[in-house]
């Protein structure tokens, strides 16, 4: 994974080559923006479901450290960047510094995505909960494989990490939901705290708004097209955003092996979420079914032939594009 314009990482990490984002930009043909349009989509498509991060697809699609490096470089220092030749060209180089065609190619695939599937998703959550979580599951224990491989000396500290990251996934996913009416100010600051979460692969950003009661008015604020909610929300995730990734740039430029070590225990951690066989309180099913249970206590049978059917599915699908994602990377190394 290529992290463009990120501080040399220490000796004692492994980590991606360094390229500046204007050499980045510059090789940013259509193909690629288009390679790159379509991770955004999958990106979308994962943020949509409440237990899987957009960051993990990311992640595994090899454009994670190009997304925080590009996000981290928006700043005040973008008006010394535009001083220095003003007019034209001094927005030219803001807009290369912050990789900026990238960002919004990106963006778009994430936005086609909540247009389009946002309304798809929620209905198969509400009505074929089983199938979905199904072909998740695959994907995200597909995703942890793929990425422990990459952990290329492990150690008492990065054994840690990944355990910590482990414990902190499965308590974030047990907490309580809030269930009150969310106003504006709540809403905004609860579009903050889903963004880190977001770009935490294994953290769900909807599971985060799904915990601080905020999901459902987010879904359909975009079903109704509701500027209101949707710019508050929008607002407190940029807030959020460029706060955060100045952070994890940090992290990922100088601690690469135990950072990722820390994130893939995050997405380990995700599985108990994204369990397929849940059930509510009463053991029965509902859209209140949360409540992991054994496959053979499942009120509608485990149905192997469906579930595992899926989940070797998304194992296959993630694989494919951890496969595209190095292929299409190795285009900008």
């Amino acid at each position: 994974m290529t992290a463009p314009n990120s501080p040399r990482p220490s000796q004692q990490e492994s980590s991606p080559s360094v390229q500046s984002n204007t050499d980045l930009t510059a090789k940013d043909s259509p193909k690629n923006l288009a390679a790159v349009y379509v991770k955004g989509m999958a990106m979308g498509a994962a943020d949509i479901v409440p237990g899987v991060s957009g960051g993990t697809i990311a992640l595994i699609a090899g454009i994670y450290e190009r997304l925080v490096n590009a996000i981290s470089s928006i700043g005040p220092s973008l008006w010394t960047v535009y001083r220095q030749q003003g007019g034209i060209k001094g927005l030219l180089a803001i807009w290369r510094h912050v990789d900026a065609t990238f960002l919004l190619a990106l963006l778009l695939g994430i936005v086609t995505s909540f247009a389009t599937l946002a309304g798809i998703i929620k209905h198969l959550l509400d009505n074929q909960p089983l199938l979905i979580w199904s072909f998740f599951f695959g994907l995200v224990v597909a995703t942890v494989v793929l990425l422990l491989s990459e952990i290329k000396r492990w150690n008492v500290a990065r054994a840690g990490l990944f355990i910590f990251g482990i414990v902190s996934a499965v308590g974030i996913s047990s907490m309580p939901l809030v269930t009150t009416e969310p106003s504006l100010p709540y809403i905004f600051f609860a579009g903050a705290i889903a963004i880190c979460a977001m770009i935490l692969p294994g953290i769900s950003g909807s599971f985060i708004l799904l915990l601080l009661g905020v999901y459902d008015k987010a879904l359909e604020a975009v079903h109704n097209f509701n500027l209101t909610v949707i710019v508050t929300l929008m607002a407190g995730m940029v807030t959020g955003l460029l706060l955060f990734t100045r952070a994890l740039k940090w992290l990922l430029s100088r601690y690469y092996q135990g950072t990722l070590a820390l994130l893939t225990g995050f997405i380990a951690g995700s599985l108990v979420k994204v369990w397929p066989w849940k059930v509510d309180a009463l053991g029965t099913l509902n859209s209140e079914a949360i409540h992991n249970v054994a496959p053979w206590n499942y009120p509608a049978g485990a149905q192997w032939l469906v579930t595992l059917g899926l989940m070797v599915l998304g194992a296959v699908l993630v694989t494919a594009l951890s496969i595209w994602g190095k292929k299409t990377k190795s285009v900008i190394d």
